[in-house]
């Protein structure tokens, strides 16, 4: 970003994201930037619903029964929901999001007033709650069994698919892995 002419502001870590944008609202009120603003911006919804979605009803030829996907933005399960509603209503929507206790990068268990502005909480079905060691777990293996380079938000929302495939006696659960691994090779999740 700097490279681009960006003026780089680092907030605390502990004021987690909440913070950073309550800060970068208050840059952009006194005139100091912009926002673009993926949590209330359409088209980040949009995109999946025109892209991401129309992928997934043509690649499981319309069987998709369950679709799982982690809450950061809200974007994708925003946009995938609506496509995959519109074509078939009993599609279930399930959203992942962490524990009380659990921090995982990538999902968030937004407090009522940070909640994204493009989150519509009806086209959600169910939340599957995942603690930061079942994420952390999961990513794992799915790097060491299955090849998948993912990061922890990618971790936990198949933690959550699994997790739900043990209810079900049938269906077809489609799982986003949503980001990848080499944004964490400075931490532990892979030491």
């Amino acid at each position: 970003m700097g490279a681009y002419g960006a003026k780089i502001v680092l907030t605390p870590k502990a004021g987690g994201m909440e913070y950073a944008r309550d800060v970068a609202d208050k840059m952009r009120q006194d005139g100091e930037g912009i926002i673009l603003d993926q949590f209330a911006n359409p088209d980040n919804p949009r995109a999946h619903y025109e892209t991401t979605a129309p992928e997934i009803w043509r690649d499981t030829q319309g069987k998709i029964t369950h679709f799982v996907s982690s809450m950061g933005t809200t974007g994708t399960i925003m946009g995938v929901s609506r496509f995959l509603k519109e074509k078939n209503p009993s599609v279930q929507i399930i959203g992942c999001q962490p524990t009380e206790e659990s921090s995982i990068p990538g999902i968030r268990r937004w407090a009522p007033e940070y909640l994204p502005k493009i989150y519509e909480p009806a086209r959600v079905d169910r939340i599957i709650d995942i603690s930061q060691s079942e994420a952390v777990a999961m990513t794992r293996r799915l790097a060491r069994e299955e090849g998948i380079f993912a990061g922890m938000s990618s971790g936990g929302a198949a933690s959550a698919a699994i997790r739900l495939s043990q209810e079900l006696r049938e269906g077809l659960i489609v799982c986003i892995a949503c980001d990848r691994g080499d944004r964490y090779l400075s931490s532990d999740l892979f030491g």
